[in-house]
């Protein structure tokens, strides 16, 4: 296993998911760890930020537990570019994975949240996160900045694919967001590969949403999602959204995964590093354990990834509004386990 805590309290919510890996896989598996140093203290004293021979080593793992990334001291973009992107596209991690469930126990902002669990599956290595683009006449009154999103049809179909699987375990409903009545190149490939699979999977429904729309119904009927299939840009907005809607980030995790298994995945929460509270011992590990438990279901441990969502979910029922720390709440947890 890659372990790679980063930056802020990536540092102080990783050892929770480890610790709650060990405790609910007993002795249906053990876990050797291997520990990268890679983020922004990395960079500021040597200016590296992921070597050839660090990313050698993490394409042997099984699998990488992520903490955060992200440092004010850097310019924005270095690290994410140079680190979690780089390692999504050298990976092929092309489903970027995130649900998004409303605990008992937790305080949704909305006023009648109803029940909500949905998951996001989120194209990963293609669209306008893949760098294509440029700019001319740089500060200058006639700067010329362009971002070009590549979408190809073998990207989005197994993606699509992906998403159709995935709600044959669930409730069987497949929402694909996009912008197709503007972006009519892009969006109209992404419709048509949506109604080729669908054919496929004859007991999955599925419709259509323009992505403000999406924003609109996230807050005004979430419930109405089951798996929600969408591209690059979209996904990143909608699953921030949707961490807000479920009471905040501390409860998303999330899983950029190589669905053939042929390079390690990564599993994370999505809350990032938040500098402000680093240090400071009050982050919540909950969504970091719940990535370990993304985490053991990927590698076929099922029964294990269970006990850690039924901890998760008793000690948030319990607990979760009473003002705890992050040694708290993770030993909280696990005792559970």
């Amino acid at each position: 296993m890659a372990v790679i805590p980063g930056d802020g309290i990536g540092k102080e919510v990783t050892p929770w998911a480890q610790q709650a890996l060990e405790k609910a896989a007993g002795d249906a598996a053990s876990f050797t760890y291997e520990n990268f140093d890679l983020g922004a203290e990395r960079y500021l004293r040597d200016g590296q930020i992921l070597p050839e021979e660090d990313l050698a080593a993490i394409k042997q793992t099984d699998a990488i537990l992520l903490g955060a990334v992200g440092d004010p001291r850097i310019k924005a973009g270095i690290l994410e570019r140079g680190l979690l992107l780089r390692l999504r596209f050298e990976l092929d991690q092309y489903v970027n994975l995130r649900p998004s469930k409303l605990y008992k126990g937790v305080t949704s902002p909305l006023a009648n949240p109803g029940e909500i669990d949905f998951v996001v599956v989120r194209e990963g290595t293609e669209g306008l996160y893949c760098g294509s683009g440029g700019a001319v006449r740089r500060d200058t009154p006639e700067e010329v900045a362009t971002e070009v999103s590549i979408n190809t049809a073998y990207g989005a179909e197994r993606v699509v694919r992906y998403a159709f699987d995935l709600a044959m375990k669930r409730r069987k409903h497949v929402t694909l967001v996009h912008k197709k009545n503007v972006l009519v190149n892009a969006g109209d490939m992404w419709q048509r590969i949506v109604d080729r699979v669908a054919q496929e999977y004859p007991e999955v429904t599925h419709d259509y949403c323009h992505i403000d729309a999406a924003t609109i119904y996230l807050v005004s009927d979430p419930q109405r999602f089951d798996v929600i299939l969408t591209d690059n840009l979209f996904g990143d907005i909608l699953t921030d959204e949707a961490g807000a809607v479920v009471g905040g980030v501390g409860y998303s995790a999330s899983g950029c995964i190589n669905a053939k298994d042929e390079y390690p995945s990564m599993f994370e929460p999505i809350h990032g590093s938040a500098p402000d509270i680093a240090g400071k011992n009050i982050a919540n590990p909950t969504a970091a354990i719940l990535s370990a438990a993304m985490l053991l279901r990927h590698l076929g441990f099922d029964e294990q990834a269970d006990r850690i969502d039924a901890a998760v979910e008793a000690d948030i029922a319990e607990l979760g509004s009473t003002q705890r720390s992050t040694d708290e709440v993770g030993r909280d947890i696990l005792a559970r386990l």
